[in-house]
């Protein structure tokens, strides 16, 4: 082995010390030299994209259904720019993601001489859209800034860390460094003190509800050890699967409906773990959780934030909730009547729902009888996902479900490509909007060529019908701009040697729902809701309380 190592080799070999395993992008002259090592080792396989955004989204999916680190590779300029979105999504999911963008030659950074795809003060855009971002600024410091990007992307509160690597020194060598092993995260060990004074507070509850988010999905194991001293479980929609749904102390994540918040009134204490409490699943932060409210959080900045809390206690979550399982082991006693009550406030949580639905009553129904119990679950932002699709298919695990947490459209077909690639065989199905749809639709390509094991869904409205519902309630119907074209689905598919059905009826939804889950890789779906007929309740916009 030569005491020698090309800068683009030493990326490749660190991402595999990282235990990267698949990764993403869009190949460019300014990260050429990194991607060509990546082939020529090829022991990682690189999923071209078609597009930046899609790129990241689906380095995002697949570090959230693998627990791994995702890596999506860039060029920088507009390409950098157009990957902004999808970093946004993954700090708001707090992904552990690794951002790697070309910079253009280091002798004509930062002078603004119109060189190919220069961008004014790219390193800023980046710090805005990711946890953190760094420049490397001399083939010597590549190993120490790319290690620490991936430590800083890992500790929690995780999120994307972007950097950039002027393709000058992309095609630099250097020595060979003694160790390429990557740091360990930063994971906050909670003071043990805050946690003696946690458990004494909630010994004495009856009925003490855990509130779980997306930060406590590592937390599983010491999740279901405070369930089973008889702690309800109640979940934000990231948080979903850090229990089993078909748990009888979960409430899943029907976490906000009245007849929960009725259940709250007659809980005496609620721990939220990992979450930030988001307005959409609270009421605008108006909802009325139990008291005392307690919280867990890796990051200090959410002792108090959104809502006031009894005591906070700093620290990584799975490490906190063990602790606290192991003061609290003997010296709870549960309320008899609180796992019926609970039950009871699910039941009409869901009765409630189905009441909605209409005629996709049926089609909730029929996916659930269809899909395997370790299915992943993945959905974009679109009107069946907004009603059911976020919280009635029920989760087993943590790492089943993936959303576009942010709230933008068009992120399920990447997201679902890169689940599909970290499902370890499971089947993979993604619910998608026309109008999020058309804004990845290149990215049907991608799915067809990484023959992705992915039963595509598409709720096809000839719109955005959200945007309807609100203009109807808060514009007098005046619906302007919530019509969009799309090329016909099924000609598309035919193009592309995708396989495609289309249904229009409610007696057509399991058969379909059965072909293209059972189906050996990618196959799309399209539900004609014009045809299939609209929801009982129009849904406009997440449910908030007026405004003081």
């Amino acid at each position: 082995m030569s005491d020698r190592i090309s800068a683009g080799e030493l990326v490749a070999a660190l991402l595999e010390s990282a235990g990267v395993d698949t990764a993403f992008g869009v190949i460019s002259i300014h990260n050429m030299p990194m991607l060509d090592a990546i082939g020529q080792r090829n022991r990682i396989r690189f999923v071209p994209a078609r597009g930046e955004a899609g790129a990241v989204n689906m380095a995002d999916a697949n570090a959230r259904v693998s627990g791994g680190l995702g890596v999506a590779f860039t060029s920088t300029g507009t390409g950098a720019g157009n990957a902004c979105g999808a970093l946004v999504e993954a700090q708001t999911a707090g992904t552990p993601l690794l951002h790697l963008t070309g910079q253009i030659e280091t002798k004509y950074l930062d002078q603004e001489r119109g060189y190919i795809h220069e961008a004014r003060d790219q390193l800023t855009m980046l710090r805005g859209a990711s946890k953190a971002a760094y420049r490397v600024r001399s083939v010597s410091d590549l190993p120490g800034t790319l290690r620490e990007a991936v430590r800083v992307a890992q500790s929690p509160p995780a999120g994307p860390v972007s950097v950039e690597i002027p393709v000058d020194i992309q095609e630099s060598s250097l020595d060979r460094p003694a160790s390429l092993a990557p740091l360990a995260p930063a994971r906050p060990e909670p003071d043990g003190a805050a946690l003696d004074l946690l458990a004494d507070a909630l010994a004495g509850s009856r009925r003490p509800m855990l509130w779980l988010g997306g930060g406590a999905r590592g937390a599983s194991a010491e999740a279901r050890a405070l369930a089973g001293l008889g702690f309800g479980v109640v979940t934000s929609i990231h948080g979903r699967g850090a229990i089993p749904e078909g748990d009888p102390m979960s409430l899943g994540a029907y976490n906000f409906q009245p007849a929960v918040e009725a259940f709250y009134a007659n809980c005496d204490a609620m721990l939220v773990v990992g979450s930030r409490l988001r307005s959409n699943e609270t009421l605008n932060y108006k909802l009325a959780l139990p008291r005392p409210l307690y919280r867990i959080d890796a990051d200090p900045r959410a002792d108090g934030r959104s809502f006031a809390n009894d005591i906070f206690v700093c620290g990584d979550a799975a490490m906190s909730l063990a602790g606290l399982a192991q003061r609290l082991d003997g010296r709870t006693e549960i309320d008899p009547g609180f796992a019926t009550d609970l039950a009871a406030a699910r039941e009409s949580a869901q009765s409630a729902l189905r009441g909605t639905l209409g005629p996709y009553t049926r089609l909730m129904d029929d996916l659930q009888a269809a899909v395997p119990d370790d299915v992943v679950w993945v959905r974009d932002i679109t009107l069946s996902n907004s009603t059911w699709g976020n919280r009635a298919p029920r989760l087993s695990g943590p790492r089943d479900g993936v959303h576009a947490v942010g709230g933008g459209i068009g992120q399920a077909l990447p997201m679902a490509v890169g689940a599909a690639l970290a499902a370890n065989g499971r089947k993979t199905v993604a619910l998608a909007g026309d109008g999020g749809l058309a804004l990845s639709l290149g990215e049907i390509s991608t799915l067809v060529q990484e023959r992705a094991d992915v039963a595509l869904i598409v709720m096809n409205d000839g719109g955005y019908g959200v945007i309807r519902n609100i203009q109807d309630r808060k514009f007098d119907g005046r619906r302007l701009y919530a019509d969009i074209a799309l090329p016909d689905l099924g000609a598309l598919a035919r193009g592309l040697g995708l396989p495609f059905r289309r249904v229009s009826d409610t007696g057509g939804m399991r058969p379909a729902l059965d072909w293209a889950i059972s189906a050996d890789g990618p196959a799309m779906l399209e539900i004609d809701m014009s045809a299939v007929g609209p929801f009982a309740v129009p849904f406009a916009g997440p449910p908030a309380r007026p405004k003081d």
